[in-house]
């Protein structure tokens, strides 16, 4: 495997596509009521934490708009509404959110795949929900969305498996392609 840093965001984005169409077929097989009745969880239900990834994925690709590299594959995030809160609830129906989801994440897919190790090691200046201003290196902050992704998929899987529903295998492993021996 290449040990270049874009190489393995490549790696994240391909797992995170994996990871949501699980999740996502996993989520069909609940009624509409289910996918936001209360469970307990942060941000509630399993429709509410999958908007909240949702959500989080929009502010952090909009603020990587910002990068002096000006990736191609944002091009159709701009053009998105800026969230109003991070419990904001952008779909209720699963078909839009499903399809919204596949959407973002052949944008993720295609700004990684864009991505070089020179781009990562730009430090990013933004403002968080709160309008703080931080400037970090962009790979980390790369690293941190794909990490809330993982974060908040593996809260939604802890309440399918309370609901009854088993999400399979999730871990990056299943997706990490063998080495060839030298």
């Amino acid at each position: 495997m290449n040990n270049n840093l874009s190489k393995n965001f490549e790696l994240l984005a391909n797992y995170n596509r994996w990871m949501n169409e699980n999740i996502y077929h996993v989520a069909t097989k609940l009624d509409p009521e289910s996918l936001f009745q209360d469970l307990g969880a942060y941000f509630g239900s399993i429709g509410s934490t999958l908007n909240h990834i949702m959500i989080a994925d929009i502010i952090w690709l909009k603020r990587f708009l910002r990068h002096p590299s000006e990736f191609t594959a944002l091009t159709s995030v701009a053009k998105l509404p800026d969230p109003g809160s991070l419990d904001q609830i952008l779909h209720r129906n699963l078909n839009q959110l499903t399809h919204a989801r596949k959407n973002l994440d052949r944008t993720l897919i295609e700004l990684c795949q864009e991505l070089n190790d020179q781009d990562l090691n730009v430090a990013l200046t933004y403002q968080n929900t709160k309008g703080v201003t931080f400037s970090k290196p962009f790979g980390a902050l790369v690293q941190h969305l794909f990490n809330h992704q993982t974060h908040h998929r593996g809260q939604v899987t802890t309440l399918f498996s309370q609901c009854g529903h088993d999400s399979g295998v999730t871990d990056l492993l299943a997706i990490i392609p063998e080495q060839e021996q030298l």
